[in-house]
Protein backbone atom coordinates (compact mmCIF):
# COMPACT_ATOMS: atom_id res chain seq x y z
CA UNK A 1 0.00 0.00 0.00
CA UNK A 2 1.18 3.19 -0.47
CA UNK A 3 2.29 5.28 1.95
CA UNK A 4 -0.62 7.49 3.35
CA UNK A 5 1.06 9.65 6.25
CA UNK A 6 0.24 13.11 5.98
CA UNK A 7 -0.37 15.80 8.55
CA UNK A 8 -3.94 14.34 9.52
CA UNK A 9 -3.49 10.58 9.37
CA UNK A 10 -0.40 7.87 10.57
CA UNK A 11 -2.26 5.12 8.53
CA UNK A 12 -5.42 5.06 6.31
CA UNK A 13 -8.84 3.02 6.94
CA UNK A 14 -7.90 -0.24 5.32
CA UNK A 15 -3.94 -0.99 6.89
CA UNK A 16 -4.20 -1.50 10.59
CA UNK A 17 -3.65 -5.29 11.43
CA UNK A 18 -2.42 -7.44 14.22
CA UNK A 19 0.63 -5.82 13.57
CA UNK A 20 0.32 -2.49 14.76
CA UNK A 21 -1.40 -3.65 18.58
CA UNK A 22 -0.45 -1.63 20.89
CA UNK A 23 0.17 1.25 18.68
CA UNK A 24 -1.30 5.01 18.96
CA UNK A 25 -2.45 5.94 15.54
CA UNK A 26 -4.48 8.74 14.17
CA UNK A 27 -6.84 7.86 11.23
CA UNK A 28 -8.78 10.36 9.47
CA UNK A 29 -11.82 9.51 6.72
CA UNK A 30 -16.15 9.57 6.67
CA UNK A 31 -18.10 8.69 9.72
CA UNK A 32 -20.39 5.89 8.01
CA UNK A 33 -22.40 4.53 10.54
CA UNK A 34 -22.58 4.92 14.76
CA UNK A 35 -24.12 2.32 16.35
CA UNK A 36 -24.93 3.43 20.42
CA UNK A 37 -25.04 0.00 23.02
CA UNK A 38 -25.22 2.03 25.78
CA UNK A 39 -24.69 5.73 27.29
CA UNK A 40 -20.77 4.79 27.13
CA UNK A 41 -20.68 2.10 24.68
CA UNK A 42 -20.56 2.50 20.96
CA UNK A 43 -19.23 1.19 17.51
CA UNK A 44 -18.65 3.55 15.05
CA UNK A 45 -17.33 2.67 11.52
CA UNK A 46 -14.49 5.10 9.71
CA UNK A 47 -14.44 4.90 5.64
CA UNK A 48 -11.73 6.37 4.01
CA UNK A 49 -10.19 5.71 0.07
CA UNK A 50 -8.76 2.27 1.42
CA UNK A 51 -11.16 0.89 3.58
CA UNK A 52 -12.80 0.78 6.63
CA UNK A 53 -11.46 0.45 10.55
CA UNK A 54 -13.91 -0.11 13.68
CA UNK A 55 -13.80 2.71 16.08
CA UNK A 56 -14.79 1.66 20.17
CA UNK A 57 -15.85 4.67 22.20
CA UNK A 58 -15.89 3.45 25.74
CA UNK A 59 -16.74 6.96 27.76
CA UNK A 60 -19.86 8.62 27.97
CA UNK A 61 -18.16 11.68 26.75
CA UNK A 62 -16.69 9.93 23.76
CA UNK A 63 -19.96 8.60 22.86
CA UNK A 64 -21.50 11.89 23.19
CA UNK A 65 -18.88 13.51 20.78
CA UNK A 66 -19.66 10.64 18.29
CA UNK A 67 -23.55 10.91 18.34
CA UNK A 68 -23.69 14.57 17.89
CA UNK A 69 -21.50 14.26 14.53
CA UNK A 70 -24.06 13.41 11.32
CA UNK A 71 -22.91 10.51 9.01
CA UNK A 72 -20.81 11.11 6.38
CA UNK A 73 -18.98 13.65 8.62
CA UNK A 74 -15.22 13.80 8.18
CA UNK A 75 -13.13 13.45 11.43
CA UNK A 76 -9.69 12.72 12.89
CA UNK A 77 -9.63 9.77 15.37
CA UNK A 78 -6.56 9.32 17.67
CA UNK A 79 -6.38 6.39 19.55
CA UNK A 80 -4.71 2.76 20.57
CA UNK A 81 -5.22 -0.19 18.12
CA UNK A 82 -6.48 -2.92 19.83
CA UNK A 83 -7.45 -6.68 19.10
CA UNK A 84 -11.03 -7.18 18.37
CA UNK A 85 -12.99 -9.62 20.96
CA UNK A 86 -15.05 -10.39 18.03
CA UNK A 87 -13.58 -10.35 14.65
CA UNK A 88 -14.87 -9.84 11.53
CA UNK A 89 -12.95 -11.92 8.61
CA UNK A 90 -14.88 -10.55 5.85
CA UNK A 91 -13.00 -7.39 6.38
CA UNK A 92 -9.03 -7.05 6.18
CA UNK A 93 -9.14 -4.51 9.41
CA UNK A 94 -11.77 -7.27 10.86
CA UNK A 95 -9.25 -8.46 13.84
CA UNK A 96 -8.49 -5.58 15.14
CA UNK A 97 -10.26 -1.63 16.19
CA UNK A 98 -9.29 1.64 17.39
CA UNK A 99 -10.08 2.98 21.44
CA UNK A 100 -10.08 6.63 20.49
CA UNK A 101 -8.79 9.08 23.06
CA UNK A 102 -9.46 12.12 20.75
CA UNK A 103 -11.60 13.47 17.84
CA UNK A 104 -11.48 16.12 15.58
CA UNK A 105 -13.89 17.35 13.52
CA UNK A 106 -12.44 18.18 9.77
CA UNK A 107 -15.67 18.53 7.79
CA UNK A 108 -18.79 18.59 9.54
CA UNK A 109 -22.13 16.87 7.51
CA UNK A 110 -24.76 19.19 8.02
CA UNK A 111 -27.46 17.57 6.76
CA UNK A 112 -29.42 15.24 9.30
CA UNK A 113 -31.00 12.86 6.05
CA UNK A 114 -28.62 11.78 2.99
CA UNK A 115 -29.93 11.59 -0.26
CA UNK A 116 -29.82 8.12 -0.22
CA UNK A 117 -27.04 5.77 1.97
CA UNK A 118 -24.40 5.97 0.71
CA UNK A 119 -23.08 2.10 0.87
CA UNK A 120 -27.04 1.32 -1.69
CA UNK A 121 -26.10 4.14 -3.60
CA UNK A 122 -26.41 1.69 -7.01
CA UNK A 123 -30.62 1.00 -5.50
CA UNK A 124 -30.79 5.24 -5.61
CA UNK A 125 -32.58 6.85 -8.37
CA UNK A 126 -30.26 7.76 -11.02
CA UNK A 127 -31.09 11.55 -10.70
CA UNK A 128 -30.32 11.78 -7.17
CA UNK A 129 -27.25 9.34 -7.79
CA UNK A 130 -26.05 12.31 -10.80
CA UNK A 131 -27.30 15.04 -8.86
CA UNK A 132 -25.22 13.95 -5.75
CA UNK A 133 -22.53 12.09 -7.40
CA UNK A 134 -19.71 13.16 -4.97
CA UNK A 135 -21.82 11.01 -2.57
CA UNK A 136 -22.29 8.52 -5.02
CA UNK A 137 -18.36 8.10 -5.13
CA UNK A 138 -17.84 7.74 -1.47
CA UNK A 139 -19.54 4.54 -2.21
CA UNK A 140 -16.64 1.89 -2.63
CA UNK A 141 -19.03 -0.23 -5.07
CA UNK A 142 -18.77 3.17 -7.42
CA UNK A 143 -15.48 3.74 -6.41
CA UNK A 144 -14.02 1.09 -7.69
CA UNK A 145 -15.06 0.82 -11.04
CA UNK A 146 -13.23 4.70 -11.18
CA UNK A 147 -10.17 2.89 -9.70
CA UNK A 148 -10.53 0.30 -12.46
CA UNK A 149 -10.65 2.64 -15.29
CA UNK A 150 -6.73 4.72 -14.12
CA UNK A 151 -5.33 0.90 -13.72
CA UNK A 152 -6.68 0.28 -17.11
CA UNK A 153 -5.61 3.34 -18.87
CA UNK A 154 -2.49 3.28 -17.09
CA UNK A 155 -1.92 -0.64 -18.68
CA UNK A 156 -2.49 0.54 -22.10
CA UNK A 157 -0.43 4.09 -21.87
CA UNK A 158 2.39 1.68 -20.74
CA UNK A 159 1.96 -0.95 -23.41
CA UNK A 160 1.25 1.79 -26.34
CA UNK A 161 4.56 2.50 -25.44
CA UNK A 162 6.17 -0.82 -25.16
CA UNK A 163 5.01 -1.01 -28.99
CA UNK A 164 7.09 1.92 -29.65
CA UNK A 165 4.50 3.92 -30.06
CA UNK A 166 4.84 7.96 -29.00
CA UNK A 167 1.60 9.79 -26.80
CA UNK A 168 1.00 13.35 -28.42
CA UNK A 169 -1.57 15.27 -27.40
CA UNK A 170 -4.06 16.89 -30.23
CA UNK A 171 -6.09 20.56 -30.28
CA UNK A 172 -9.64 20.52 -28.32
CA UNK A 173 -10.41 23.92 -30.20
CA UNK A 174 -10.47 22.79 -33.98
CA UNK A 175 -12.51 23.61 -37.01
CA UNK A 176 -16.14 22.24 -37.63
CA UNK A 177 -15.42 19.06 -40.31
CA UNK A 178 -18.74 16.38 -41.41
CA UNK A 179 -18.06 13.29 -39.55
CA UNK A 180 -20.75 11.78 -38.91
CA UNK A 181 -22.23 12.86 -35.33
CA UNK A 182 -23.48 16.94 -35.10
CA UNK A 183 -20.75 19.17 -33.49
CA UNK A 184 -20.35 21.20 -30.01
CA UNK A 185 -20.03 24.46 -31.37
CA UNK A 186 -17.60 27.08 -29.34
CA UNK A 187 -17.79 30.84 -30.83
CA UNK A 188 -15.01 33.07 -31.36
CA UNK A 189 -14.77 36.01 -29.79
CA UNK A 190 -12.32 37.63 -31.69
CA UNK A 191 -13.71 36.99 -35.00
CA UNK A 192 -17.60 37.69 -35.00
CA UNK A 193 -19.53 34.94 -36.68
CA UNK A 194 -17.12 32.22 -36.56
CA UNK A 195 -17.05 28.86 -34.44
CA UNK A 196 -14.34 26.79 -33.31
CA UNK A 197 -15.71 22.91 -32.97
CA UNK A 198 -14.67 20.21 -30.72
CA UNK A 199 -13.12 17.63 -32.20
CA UNK A 200 -15.50 14.47 -32.73
CA UNK A 201 -12.53 12.49 -32.92
CA UNK A 202 -8.99 13.45 -33.29
CA UNK A 203 -8.76 12.04 -36.82
CA UNK A 204 -7.46 14.79 -39.33
CA UNK A 205 -4.67 15.44 -36.70
CA UNK A 206 -3.43 11.76 -36.59
CA UNK A 207 -3.27 11.65 -40.35
CA UNK A 208 -1.18 14.99 -40.60
CA UNK A 209 0.71 13.54 -37.73
CA UNK A 210 1.54 10.36 -40.14
CA UNK A 211 2.08 13.37 -43.02
CA UNK A 212 4.31 15.16 -40.90
CA UNK A 213 6.75 12.34 -40.88
CA UNK A 214 5.39 10.66 -37.41
CA UNK A 215 5.76 6.81 -36.91
CA UNK A 216 3.70 5.82 -34.59
CA UNK A 217 1.35 7.98 -32.53
CA UNK A 218 -1.52 7.32 -29.93
CA UNK A 219 -2.99 9.32 -27.11
CA UNK A 220 -6.04 8.68 -24.86
CA UNK A 221 -8.47 11.12 -26.57
CA UNK A 222 -11.52 12.83 -25.67
CA UNK A 223 -13.63 13.29 -27.98
CA UNK A 224 -16.93 15.22 -28.55
CA UNK A 225 -20.17 14.50 -30.49
CA UNK A 226 -24.01 16.04 -29.29
CA UNK A 227 -25.31 12.43 -29.68
CA UNK A 228 -27.76 10.77 -27.75
CA UNK A 229 -27.16 8.50 -25.05
CA UNK A 230 -27.38 4.66 -25.31
CA UNK A 231 -26.38 2.20 -22.46
CA UNK A 232 -23.24 1.57 -23.83
CA UNK A 233 -22.48 4.94 -25.32
CA UNK A 234 -22.28 8.69 -23.27
CA UNK A 235 -23.66 12.26 -24.69
CA UNK A 236 -21.46 14.89 -24.96
CA UNK A 237 -17.85 13.11 -24.54
CA UNK A 238 -15.80 10.00 -24.38
CA UNK A 239 -12.36 8.97 -24.53
CA UNK A 240 -10.89 6.78 -26.90
CA UNK A 241 -7.58 5.14 -27.02
CA UNK A 242 -6.40 6.71 -30.37
CA UNK A 243 -3.71 5.39 -32.43
CA UNK A 244 -2.34 5.63 -36.12
CA UNK A 245 0.59 4.25 -37.94
CA UNK A 246 2.40 5.35 -40.83
CA UNK A 247 4.04 2.83 -43.84
CA UNK A 248 1.30 -0.08 -42.35
CA UNK A 249 -2.25 -1.50 -43.20
CA UNK A 250 -5.02 -3.35 -41.86
CA UNK A 251 -3.11 -6.58 -40.27
CA UNK A 252 -0.44 -4.05 -39.15
CA UNK A 253 -3.27 -2.24 -36.90
CA UNK A 254 -4.81 -5.77 -35.76
CA UNK A 255 -1.63 -7.16 -34.82
CA UNK A 256 -0.86 -4.22 -32.21
CA UNK A 257 -4.24 -4.39 -30.76
CA UNK A 258 -4.09 -8.11 -30.57
CA UNK A 259 -1.03 -7.99 -28.62
CA UNK A 260 -1.99 -5.10 -26.26
CA UNK A 261 -5.64 -6.23 -25.25
CA UNK A 262 -5.90 -9.61 -24.31
CA UNK A 263 -3.21 -9.37 -21.11
CA UNK A 264 -5.30 -5.82 -20.27
CA UNK A 265 -8.36 -7.98 -20.20
CA UNK A 266 -7.23 -11.44 -18.88
CA UNK A 267 -6.00 -9.02 -15.74
CA UNK A 268 -8.33 -6.56 -15.27
CA UNK A 269 -11.39 -7.85 -16.77
CA UNK A 270 -14.62 -9.46 -14.84
CA UNK A 271 -13.83 -12.66 -16.43
CA UNK A 272 -10.25 -13.72 -16.59
CA UNK A 273 -10.37 -15.79 -20.35
CA UNK A 274 -9.72 -13.42 -23.09
CA UNK A 275 -9.04 -13.94 -26.90
CA UNK A 276 -5.67 -15.12 -28.37
CA UNK A 277 -4.36 -13.36 -31.39
CA UNK A 278 -5.17 -13.79 -33.99
CA UNK A 279 -8.91 -12.53 -33.49
CA UNK A 280 -11.27 -14.28 -35.89
CA UNK A 281 -11.96 -12.02 -39.07
CA UNK A 282 -15.51 -12.13 -40.42
CA UNK A 283 -16.37 -9.96 -43.10
CA UNK A 284 -19.61 -8.04 -42.58
CA UNK A 285 -21.90 -9.66 -45.10
CA UNK A 286 -20.61 -12.44 -43.47
CA UNK A 287 -21.61 -11.18 -39.74
CA UNK A 288 -24.96 -10.04 -40.84
CA UNK A 289 -25.56 -13.17 -42.60
CA UNK A 290 -24.91 -15.64 -40.19
CA UNK A 291 -25.40 -13.36 -36.53
CA UNK A 292 -27.65 -10.66 -37.61
CA UNK A 293 -25.25 -8.25 -36.38
CA UNK A 294 -21.69 -6.53 -37.42
CA UNK A 295 -20.95 -6.61 -33.55
CA UNK A 296 -21.63 -10.12 -32.82
CA UNK A 297 -21.31 -11.77 -29.41
CA UNK A 298 -19.28 -14.61 -29.83
CA UNK A 299 -19.97 -16.30 -27.27
CA UNK A 300 -22.97 -17.38 -28.47
CA UNK A 301 -23.07 -20.71 -30.27
CA UNK A 302 -26.29 -19.87 -32.09
CA UNK A 303 -26.67 -18.93 -35.67
CA UNK A 304 -28.76 -18.17 -38.50
CA UNK A 305 -30.14 -20.19 -41.03
CA UNK A 306 -31.22 -18.35 -43.85
CA UNK A 307 -35.10 -20.52 -44.67
CA UNK A 308 -36.69 -18.03 -47.28
CA UNK A 309 -36.61 -21.06 -49.74
CA UNK A 310 -38.57 -23.18 -47.26
CA UNK A 311 -40.43 -21.06 -45.68
CA UNK A 312 -41.69 -18.47 -47.47
CA UNK A 313 -44.68 -20.40 -49.27
CA UNK A 314 -45.83 -22.37 -46.16
CA UNK A 315 -48.86 -20.35 -46.01
CA UNK A 316 -48.56 -17.51 -43.41
CA UNK A 317 -48.66 -14.44 -44.49
CA UNK A 318 -45.51 -12.53 -43.19
CA UNK A 319 -43.82 -14.94 -44.50
CA UNK A 320 -45.10 -14.09 -48.30
CA UNK A 321 -42.35 -12.33 -50.50
CA UNK A 322 -39.80 -11.74 -47.60
CA UNK A 323 -36.22 -13.14 -46.70
CA UNK A 324 -37.22 -15.61 -43.62
CA UNK A 325 -33.89 -16.29 -41.28
CA UNK A 326 -34.29 -18.59 -38.86
CA UNK A 327 -32.70 -19.79 -35.56
CA UNK A 328 -31.88 -23.04 -33.96
CA UNK A 329 -31.89 -24.02 -30.69
CA UNK A 330 -31.43 -27.31 -29.35
CA UNK A 331 -32.32 -28.05 -25.79
CA UNK A 332 -34.35 -25.50 -25.06
CA UNK A 333 -36.44 -25.97 -22.20
CA UNK A 334 -38.58 -21.89 -21.85
CA UNK A 335 -42.23 -22.05 -20.96
CA UNK A 336 -44.66 -20.51 -23.51
CA UNK A 337 -44.56 -17.06 -20.93
CA UNK A 338 -40.80 -17.18 -21.57
CA UNK A 339 -40.93 -17.31 -25.54
CA UNK A 340 -43.59 -14.87 -25.14
CA UNK A 341 -41.94 -12.84 -23.17
CA UNK A 342 -38.25 -13.23 -25.21
CA UNK A 343 -41.02 -12.45 -28.71
CA UNK A 344 -41.72 -9.27 -27.33
CA UNK A 345 -38.14 -8.27 -26.05
CA UNK A 346 -37.17 -8.53 -29.81
CA UNK A 347 -40.06 -6.32 -30.84
CA UNK A 348 -39.69 -3.54 -28.46
CA UNK A 349 -35.53 -3.40 -29.68
CA UNK A 350 -35.60 -4.35 -33.11
CA UNK A 351 -39.60 -2.83 -33.93
CA UNK A 352 -40.58 -6.38 -35.62
CA UNK A 353 -42.03 -9.15 -34.99
CA UNK A 354 -40.05 -12.46 -34.47
CA UNK A 355 -42.20 -15.97 -34.36
CA UNK A 356 -41.82 -19.24 -33.30
CA UNK A 357 -42.06 -23.46 -33.11
CA UNK A 358 -40.76 -26.19 -31.30
CA UNK A 359 -39.92 -29.60 -32.30
CA UNK A 360 -40.84 -31.46 -29.36
CA UNK A 361 -39.43 -34.58 -27.82
CA UNK A 362 -42.31 -36.85 -29.51
CA UNK A 363 -41.30 -35.51 -32.79
CA UNK A 364 -44.41 -33.28 -33.46
CA UNK A 365 -44.61 -29.44 -34.13
CA UNK A 366 -45.85 -27.72 -31.33
CA UNK A 367 -46.54 -23.82 -30.46
CA UNK A 368 -46.28 -20.96 -32.08
CA UNK A 369 -46.75 -21.12 -36.19
CA UNK A 370 -46.60 -24.90 -35.67
CA UNK A 371 -49.76 -25.42 -38.31
CA UNK A 372 -48.38 -23.71 -40.75
CA UNK A 373 -45.58 -25.84 -41.31
CA UNK A 374 -46.97 -29.03 -40.57
CA UNK A 375 -47.70 -29.89 -43.70
CA UNK A 376 -43.85 -29.81 -44.99
CA UNK A 377 -42.82 -31.14 -41.71
CA UNK A 378 -40.58 -33.66 -43.25
CA UNK A 379 -38.58 -31.22 -45.44
CA UNK A 380 -38.24 -28.08 -42.73
CA UNK A 381 -36.60 -30.96 -39.66
CA UNK A 382 -34.24 -32.06 -42.46
CA UNK A 383 -33.03 -28.71 -43.70
CA UNK A 384 -33.09 -27.53 -40.65
CA UNK A 385 -31.49 -30.47 -38.85
CA UNK A 386 -33.60 -30.43 -35.91
CA UNK A 387 -33.86 -33.12 -33.11
CA UNK A 388 -36.44 -33.83 -30.64
CA UNK A 389 -36.32 -30.94 -27.96
CA UNK A 390 -35.46 -28.19 -30.70
CA UNK A 391 -36.96 -24.57 -30.52
CA UNK A 392 -36.93 -22.76 -33.65
CA UNK A 393 -37.05 -18.67 -34.04
CA UNK A 394 -38.20 -17.05 -37.07
CA UNK A 395 -38.02 -13.50 -38.53
CA UNK A 396 -38.97 -12.12 -41.51
CA UNK A 397 -38.75 -9.15 -43.76
CA UNK A 398 -37.03 -7.44 -46.49
CA UNK A 399 -33.31 -8.68 -46.20
CA UNK A 400 -31.90 -6.02 -43.52
CA UNK A 401 -34.73 -6.37 -41.84
CA UNK A 402 -34.88 -10.44 -41.20
CA UNK A 403 -31.22 -10.27 -40.73
CA UNK A 404 -31.07 -7.42 -38.08
CA UNK A 405 -34.64 -8.78 -36.11
CA UNK A 406 -32.86 -12.02 -36.14
CA UNK A 407 -29.80 -10.80 -34.64
CA UNK A 408 -31.62 -9.66 -31.47
CA UNK A 409 -33.45 -12.79 -31.45
CA UNK A 410 -30.06 -14.39 -31.38
CA UNK A 411 -28.93 -12.23 -28.32
CA UNK A 412 -31.92 -13.18 -26.49
CA UNK A 413 -32.23 -16.45 -26.89
CA UNK A 414 -28.38 -16.91 -26.21
CA UNK A 415 -28.84 -14.92 -22.99
CA UNK A 416 -31.39 -17.23 -21.71
CA UNK A 417 -29.94 -20.27 -22.87
CA UNK A 418 -26.97 -20.99 -20.87
CA UNK A 419 -25.58 -24.46 -22.90
CA UNK A 420 -25.55 -21.60 -25.61
CA UNK A 421 -23.30 -19.11 -24.21
CA UNK A 422 -20.67 -19.23 -22.27
CA UNK A 423 -20.64 -15.72 -20.60
CA UNK A 424 -17.30 -16.11 -18.58
CA UNK A 425 -15.47 -14.71 -21.17
CA UNK A 426 -13.80 -11.68 -23.85
CA UNK A 427 -14.40 -13.09 -27.31
CA UNK A 428 -13.21 -10.71 -29.54
CA UNK A 429 -13.35 -10.30 -33.54
CA UNK A 430 -12.64 -7.93 -36.18
CA UNK A 431 -15.35 -7.04 -38.76
CA UNK A 432 -13.81 -6.38 -41.76
CA UNK A 433 -14.52 -5.35 -45.47
CA UNK A 434 -17.46 -2.78 -44.94
CA UNK A 435 -19.27 -1.30 -47.73
CA UNK A 436 -17.95 2.15 -48.08
CA UNK A 437 -20.96 3.79 -48.90
CA UNK A 438 -25.05 3.74 -47.88
CA UNK A 439 -28.65 5.21 -48.62
CA UNK A 440 -28.93 7.28 -45.75
CA UNK A 441 -32.03 6.97 -43.35
CA UNK A 442 -32.93 10.54 -43.60
CA UNK A 443 -31.57 12.00 -46.77
CA UNK A 444 -32.21 8.94 -49.05
CA UNK A 445 -28.86 9.55 -50.48
CA UNK A 446 -25.73 7.98 -51.29
CA UNK A 447 -23.53 8.86 -47.81
CA UNK A 448 -20.31 7.16 -46.77
CA UNK A 449 -21.06 4.47 -44.41
CA UNK A 450 -18.16 4.42 -41.99
CA UNK A 451 -15.35 6.80 -42.27
CA UNK A 452 -15.07 9.04 -45.41
CA UNK A 453 -11.51 9.28 -44.87
CA UNK A 454 -10.96 5.34 -45.80
CA UNK A 455 -9.24 3.30 -48.67
CA UNK A 456 -11.74 1.85 -51.51
CA UNK A 457 -10.71 -1.68 -51.94
CA UNK A 458 -9.79 -1.42 -55.96
CA UNK A 459 -8.63 2.32 -55.45
CA UNK A 460 -9.49 4.89 -57.80
CA UNK A 461 -10.37 2.55 -61.00
CA UNK A 462 -13.30 1.10 -58.66
CA UNK A 463 -14.28 4.88 -58.21
CA UNK A 464 -14.37 5.59 -61.60
CA UNK A 465 -16.36 2.49 -62.79
CA UNK A 466 -18.68 3.71 -60.03
CA UNK A 467 -19.04 7.32 -61.22
CA UNK A 468 -19.56 6.28 -64.43
CA UNK A 469 -22.56 3.61 -64.05
CA UNK A 470 -20.44 0.77 -64.41
CA UNK A 471 -20.19 -0.52 -60.84
CA UNK A 472 -22.92 0.24 -58.07
CA UNK A 473 -21.69 2.11 -55.65
CA UNK A 474 -23.66 0.26 -52.73
CA UNK A 475 -20.99 -2.91 -53.96
CA UNK A 476 -17.83 -0.63 -53.04
CA UNK A 477 -16.25 -2.32 -50.10
CA UNK A 478 -13.76 -0.38 -48.08
CA UNK A 479 -10.23 -1.19 -46.26
CA UNK A 480 -12.24 -0.03 -42.66
CA UNK A 481 -12.37 -2.59 -39.79
CA UNK A 482 -14.67 -2.77 -36.52
CA UNK A 483 -13.14 -4.39 -33.01
CA UNK A 484 -15.85 -6.03 -31.30
CA UNK A 485 -15.82 -7.64 -27.97
CA UNK A 486 -19.12 -9.40 -26.76
CA UNK A 487 -21.37 -7.78 -28.76
CA UNK A 488 -19.86 -4.33 -28.34
CA UNK A 489 -18.45 -2.27 -30.74
CA UNK A 490 -15.04 -1.26 -29.04
CA UNK A 491 -13.36 0.46 -32.18
CA UNK A 492 -14.02 1.49 -35.98
CA UNK A 493 -10.40 2.10 -37.58
CA UNK A 494 -9.70 2.07 -41.34
CA UNK A 495 -6.85 1.90 -44.46
CA UNK A 496 -6.51 5.60 -44.75
CA UNK A 497 -7.29 7.37 -48.12
CA UNK A 498 -3.80 9.29 -48.20
CA UNK A 499 -4.12 10.13 -52.07
CA UNK A 500 -5.89 13.37 -52.97
CA UNK A 501 -6.66 12.17 -56.39
CA UNK A 502 -8.76 9.15 -54.62
CA UNK A 503 -9.96 11.41 -52.32
CA UNK A 504 -11.65 13.76 -54.27
CA UNK A 505 -13.26 11.14 -56.68
CA UNK A 506 -14.57 9.54 -53.14
CA UNK A 507 -16.00 12.70 -52.35
CA UNK A 508 -17.96 13.32 -55.70
CA UNK A 509 -19.78 10.07 -55.36
CA UNK A 510 -21.23 11.83 -52.15
CA UNK A 511 -21.99 14.69 -54.07
CA UNK A 512 -18.84 16.77 -52.48
CA UNK A 513 -16.57 18.39 -55.45
CA UNK A 514 -13.09 19.11 -55.54
CA UNK A 515 -13.82 22.89 -53.82
CA UNK A 516 -15.54 21.28 -50.95
CA UNK A 517 -13.15 18.92 -50.59
CA UNK A 518 -10.15 21.77 -49.86
CA UNK A 519 -12.52 24.11 -48.19
CA UNK A 520 -13.56 21.24 -45.58
CA UNK A 521 -10.33 19.38 -45.14
CA UNK A 522 -8.04 22.40 -46.41
CA UNK A 523 -5.23 21.07 -43.85
CA UNK A 524 -5.05 17.33 -45.14
CA UNK A 525 -5.73 17.60 -48.54
CA UNK A 526 -2.27 20.06 -48.82
CA UNK A 527 -0.40 18.11 -46.80
CA UNK A 528 -1.46 15.13 -48.55
CA UNK A 529 -0.61 16.79 -52.04
CA UNK A 530 3.01 17.22 -50.73
CA UNK A 531 3.66 13.27 -50.42
CA UNK A 532 2.02 11.32 -47.55
CA UNK A 533 2.83 7.67 -46.31
CA UNK A 534 0.14 5.02 -46.44
CA UNK A 535 -1.04 4.77 -42.98
CA UNK A 536 -3.49 3.00 -40.67
CA UNK A 537 -5.09 3.42 -37.54
CA UNK A 538 -7.94 2.98 -34.96
CA UNK A 539 -9.32 4.27 -31.51
CA UNK A 540 -10.62 1.49 -29.44
CA UNK A 541 -13.23 3.27 -27.02
CA UNK A 542 -11.85 3.51 -23.27
CA UNK A 543 -15.26 3.67 -21.77
CA UNK A 544 -16.34 1.03 -23.65
CA UNK A 545 -13.53 -1.34 -22.83
CA UNK A 546 -14.00 -0.38 -19.08
CA UNK A 547 -17.28 -1.24 -18.85
CA UNK A 548 -17.01 -4.41 -20.32
CA UNK A 549 -14.09 -5.01 -17.95
CA UNK A 550 -16.19 -3.93 -14.43
CA UNK A 551 -19.42 -6.21 -15.96
CA UNK A 552 -21.64 -3.24 -15.77
CA UNK A 553 -24.44 -2.39 -18.18
CA UNK A 554 -24.36 1.31 -18.15
CA UNK A 555 -21.39 3.08 -19.38
CA UNK A 556 -22.46 5.78 -16.94
CA UNK A 557 -21.39 3.46 -13.94
CA UNK A 558 -17.22 3.84 -14.87
CA UNK A 559 -17.37 7.61 -15.86
CA UNK A 560 -16.74 9.64 -12.53
CA UNK A 561 -18.92 12.92 -13.22
CA UNK A 562 -21.44 11.54 -16.08
CA UNK A 563 -24.09 13.37 -17.91
CA UNK A 564 -27.66 11.90 -17.69
CA UNK A 565 -29.56 10.80 -20.72
CA UNK A 566 -30.45 14.10 -21.99
CA UNK A 567 -26.88 15.20 -21.88
CA UNK A 568 -27.39 17.12 -18.14
CA UNK A 569 -25.29 17.62 -15.73
CA UNK A 570 -27.12 17.54 -13.24
CA UNK A 571 -24.67 18.36 -9.83
CA UNK A 572 -22.89 21.16 -11.77
CA UNK A 573 -26.02 22.29 -13.83
CA UNK A 574 -25.11 22.19 -17.31
CA UNK A 575 -25.89 23.26 -19.76
CA UNK A 576 -26.56 26.51 -18.32
CA UNK A 577 -28.52 29.82 -19.01
CA UNK A 578 -25.86 32.77 -19.22
CA UNK A 579 -25.61 36.26 -19.00
CA UNK A 580 -27.18 39.11 -21.73
CA UNK A 581 -23.34 40.47 -21.28
CA UNK A 582 -21.62 36.77 -22.07
CA UNK A 583 -23.70 37.00 -25.27
CA UNK A 584 -23.26 40.29 -26.27
CA UNK A 585 -19.37 39.57 -26.16
CA UNK A 586 -19.87 36.57 -28.40
CA UNK A 587 -22.40 38.42 -30.73
CA UNK A 588 -24.69 36.01 -30.54
CA UNK A 589 -28.40 36.15 -29.92
CA UNK A 590 -30.94 33.45 -28.62
CA UNK A 591 -34.15 32.70 -31.04
CA UNK A 592 -35.50 30.53 -28.83
CA UNK A 593 -34.71 29.05 -24.96
CA UNK A 594 -35.69 25.91 -23.41
CA UNK A 595 -38.96 27.03 -21.79
CA UNK A 596 -40.08 27.90 -25.28
CA UNK A 597 -39.88 24.86 -26.82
Amino acid sequence: MANVKTAYRTHSCGELRMEQVGQTVTLAGFLENFREVGASLGFAVLRDFYGTTQVVAETEEMVKTIKALNKESTIAVTGVVRERDSKNPKLPTGDIEVVPERIEVLGRCRHNELPFQVNRSREADETQRLKYRYLDLRNPAVKNNIILRCQVVAALRQAMTAQGFMEITTPILTASSPEGARDYLVPSRKHPGKFYALPQAPQQFKQLLMASGFDKYFQIAPCFRDEDARGDRSPGEFYQLDMEMAFAGQEDVFAVLEQVLPPIFAQYGTYNVASEAPFRRISFLEAMDKYGSDKPDLRIDLTLTDATDLLSGCGFGPFEGNTVKAIVVSGFEGTRKQIDGICNEVEVQSGNKAYWFRYDEKGELVGGIAKFVQPIKDQVVSALGLEPGCFVGLTAGKLLTAQKTAGVLRSKLGAFCPNHMDKERYEFCWIVDFPMYEIGEESGLLEFCHNPFSMPNGGLEILKKAASGEVDPLSITAFQYDLVCNGVELSSGAVRNHDPEIMIEAFQLVRLGEDDVKAKFPAMYNAFTYGAPPHAGIAPGVDRMVMLLAGEESIREIIPFPMNKNAQDLMMGAPSVVTQAQLDELNIACTKTEDEE
